[in-house]
């Protein structure tokens, strides 16, 4: 992704657009393979070596930002290692403690009377020593490998990371999705669940769904962390169909604009060729750990999506009694109290009970405090076992 002062974008009224580059464009694609070229180059050189070769390249030229956005999306794809024997925060920590013990060490005999001391307890010598004082410095790091894109590939990177980039200063984005089946939907879902992100979900299977999305700038707090998990699920969208999507903006020039985008319009690229497998720690710990408890009630990830009338409800978990009883579990990811009692009140409108609603108070992005909370809902505070839903499942 880009950094802040890399992005781009460009404003008309109310609407706003990032910066695009045509991906036929010649001279662009030029400039791309040119870039590709020099990090293979610079194969297992420091980073700082291959920065300076980037700041060559630009010059004295006036598309520093484009050509800057370019490296950055490079500099991602490399793999970056302290390539050293000896860490250089051992080698940093012996160096210290040998001049702390010789206090004050004015002279260079002494100070190489200690460097040749500390190479000769690591085995290494003198010059590689000083060579790896500070290896693990990002600078000093090595480019270890690259996977490497095509030019036409990179500059589709970089219109992806452009549009993500908006979307760190969003307020809320909305998502209107026509009707498909309960697959197209859940697979969706679990991608805003999967990166945690506040929504509300409205509408029905037959008539579709609209979605609301909390953006980062509406967040109390960790709005960096939150931002980066909505820019992250834009690249999943892109793979799906059937949607349309309007973001708004905070405008650097106050007040807020309006960014579109829609499944039909095919100005983006997602960096993905499926939907990724998002690796869920939590829920493995929670089957593991409910096997263990051997308890009457069977507990199992859910594939459903429970229609409550005006919304939809996905949850993460079904429990399931001898006696035909579900109870259905879900997990918040990020929250506020207002959200939490607004998904509650969509509950009771529904006229739906068999739940249990998660919430981690690390992930709550308010000052709000969450207070007279039902029975149904867990307040932990960053996870939770198996044995503390035992407890609530008395009440069904």
């Amino acid at each position: 992704m880009l950094t802040a002062d890399l992005a781009i974008s460009r404003q008309r009224g109310k609407q706003i657009e990032p910066h695009y580059i045509a991906p036929d464009d010649s001279d662009y694609l030029q400039v791309a393979n040119d870039l590709i070229a020099l990090v293979k180059q610079y194969g297992e050189a420091r980073r700082e070596e291959l920065n300076q070769a980037f700041e060559e390249y630009i010059g004295t030229g006036t598309d520093f930002r484009v050509l800057r956005g370019l490296m950055k999306l490079l500099l991602d794809r490399c793999k970056l290692k302290t390539a050293v024997a000896v860490d250089p925060a051992a080698i940093r920590q012996l160096m210290f403690t040998k001049a702390r013990q010789q206090h004050p060490v004015t002279s260079a005999e002494a100070r190489q009377a200690i460097i040749q001391e500390v190479a000769t307890e690591l085995s290494v010598t003198p010059d590689d020593l000083l060579e790896n004082l500070y290896a693990d410095l990002p600078a000093s790091q090595r480019v270890m490998s690259f996977d490497e894109p095509t030019a036409g590939e990179l500059l589709a990177a970089y219109n992806l990371a452009q549009a993500q980039a908006l979307l760190y200063r969003s307020l809320e984005m909305r998502l209107s999705l026509v009707p498909q089946s309960v697959v197209s939907y859940r697979q969706l879902f679990e991608a805003i669940k999967a990166r945690r992100l506040i929504h509300t979900i409205s509408g029905s299977p037959t008539s579709g769904y609209e979605v609301r999305l909390t953006g980062p700038v509406a967040m109390f707090h960790r709005s960096q962390r939150y931002g980066i998990q909505m820019a992250a699920f834009l690249p999943v969208l892109l793979l799906s169909d059937g949607w349309r999507l309007r973001a708004e903006i905070e405008s650097k020039f106050g007040g807020s604009v309006f960014y579109e985008l829609s499944s039909a319009a095919g100005k983006l690229q997602s960096s993905y060729v499926s939907v990724p497998v998002m690796e869920n720690p939590l829920a493995e710990k929670l089957l593991t750990g409910w096997a263990k408890l051997q308890s009457e009630w069977t507990l199992a990830t859910s594939r459903e999506v429970i229609d409550l009338g005006e919304t939809a409800f996905v949850p993460d978990f079904a429990l399931r009694h001898p006696n035909g009883k579900v109870v259905y579990l879900e997990t918040l990811g990020f929250w506020t109290p207002r959200y939490l009692n607004e998904r509650l009140q969509e509950f009771r409108r529904g006229g739906f009970e068999n739940f249990i609603l998660v919430v981690a108070e690390e992930l709550k992005g308010s000052r709000d405090e969450a207070v007279n909370l039902p029975a149904n809902v867990l307040l932990c505070k960053t996870t939770f076992n198996a044995k503390d839903i035992l407890p609530l499942l008395s009440q069904f």
